[in-house]
């Protein structure tokens, strides 16, 4: 795993641009990546201690604060929550090393770039969770509009997926 000295922020100017977006929009992206790629591998007694909690991802240097829940069967946004049980925050940066796999939560955690608020038995069933699921890595082609759609239209009742790894693409 890569560590980096000085690792990357987002330019105040460009912070103060996403910090005024609506959360909301975030949330549902968000959500939606999350149901595409973690939903269906959430192990049930862990879907079960997730059930209704209030949960946020929150991008410091982004000013973006992503607020969402598990409903049982499937991640669902939420409008921003006045309180949380469970809040990570990193940077943009630090997310998407996560994401792709680059860097390990651990590093991130005792480096203090990664903060987990709220209640430590949940976080630490998330990051054992998220740690043991098989997630392809973060590939940002797969998340071009085209094959984002395609794997959302196969979500649908009765559809039938070409490739098992990303349903609705193409092998």
């Amino acid at each position: 795993m890569n560590a980096s000295p000085n690792p990357f922020t987002l330019p105040a100017p460009l912070a103060a641009l996403t910090g005024r977006l609506p959360a909301y929009p975030g949330s549902l992206l968000l959500v939606t990546a999350l149901n595409l790629g973690v939903a269906r591998q959430l192990p049930g007694d862990v879907g079960e201690m997730l059930r209704g909690k209030r949960l946020r991802i929150q991008v410091r240097d982004a000013r973006v604060t992503l607020d969402f829940t598990w409903t049982g069967n499937a991640f669902a946004a939420r409008p921003r929550q006045t309180e949380t049980d469970l809040c990570i925050s990193a940077s943009a940066h630090d997310f998407v090393l996560l994401a792709q796999r680059q860097q390990d939560p651990d590093t991130l955690f005792f480096n203090r770039r990664l903060v987990m608020e709220g209640d430590t038995e949940l976080g630490l069933v998330v990051k054992n969770t998220l740690d043991a699921l098989e997630l392809p890595v973060l590939d940002l082609q797969q998340w071009a509009p085209r094959q984002v759609l395609a794997r959302l239209a196969a979500l649908r009742p009765g559809a039938r997926p070409a490739d098992p790894l990303y349903p609705g693409t193409r092998p």
